[in-house]
């Protein structure tokens, strides 16, 4: 287990004997197994509970628990950690950081290899499905990158507050493949998840422009400069935008 005392937060694997209960009628029996389960402190002192995925990399939250209940009721499992998890989610983040590297250097193809490696580890990987999707666009595949626009779509992490780089990014490369459906569905869904931001409302105004949708063009540029009035490349757009919508004498 890493960081185990309360000084630094507690980074670890732990388990639990479960009951369950299987079989119907007279043959019905409860058997006991043991969880084993990643743990994370958060800020607030929180443990969150993370299910493990065959190659135990962390893929679904089990349990949100307090700090007090992680020690009476799970107990602690260093070796498995040490040998098993730690070793796994380091080989995903390596991979990761190879493969953007490779994406940002113009290597695209041994980015893609990095990417899937990782996602043969774990499918749901956030920046890695990011990485992936945006090699293909680099590399204008479209229907690469279509494949992996829906599966973004239905991963809600995708839109969290720590990924909105990236998801700006590949709704930007979106729109640039002429993508412009895709786009619009993508910034949309980042906008339930999100909250107001200057920058999707931007981008949201220049995806409508190129679809020739001027006024709500318009009015997605003018929420962008209220949300941040020092805006200067909404501001800009939004001046060329009224230009163009001014009657001519």
């Amino acid at each position: 287990m890493d960081g185990s005392h309360q000084k630094q937060p507690i980074r670890g694997a732990f388990s639990a004997e479960k009951s369950i209960r299987v079989g119907f009628g007279a043959t019905k029996r409860t058997n006991k197994i043991v969880v084993m389960l990643y743990a994370e402190q958060e800020g607030s002192g929180d443990i969150t509970l993370w299910k493990l995925n065959n190659n135990h990399i962390p893929f679904e939250r089990y349990d949100k628990i307090p700090f007090d209940k992680l020690m009476e009721e799970y107990s602690p499992e260093p070796a498995f950690y040490q040998e098993n998890i730690y070793p796994a989610m380091r080989k995903v983040a390596q991979g990761i950081a190879r493969g953007e590297r490779l994406r940002v250097n113009g290597q695209p193809y041994g980015a893609e290899v990095e990417f899937l490696q990782v996602l043969e580890m774990d499918e749901d990987n956030v920046r890695a499905t990011f990485g992936l999707g945006l090699t293909y666009l680099d590399r204008n595949e479209i229907d690469k990158g279509q494949e992996v626009f829906s599966k973004l779509v239905g991963i809600e992490a995708a839109f969290a507050e720590e990924h909105k780089h990236m998801f700006n990014e590949f709704g930007i490369k979106l729109r640039k493949n002429k993508m412009y459906e895709q786009a619009l569905q993508f910034y949309s869904r980042a906008q339930k998840l999100s909250e107001l931001d200057e920058h999707l409302l931007y981008n949201i105004g220049r995806v409508l422009i190129e679809i020739k949708e001027y006024q709500k063009a318009r009015v997605m540029l003018a929420k962008a400069i209220e949300v941040n009035p020092d805006f200067e490349e909404a501001s800009k757009v939004l001046a060329l935008l009224e230009k163009k919508l001014r009657p001519t004498v």
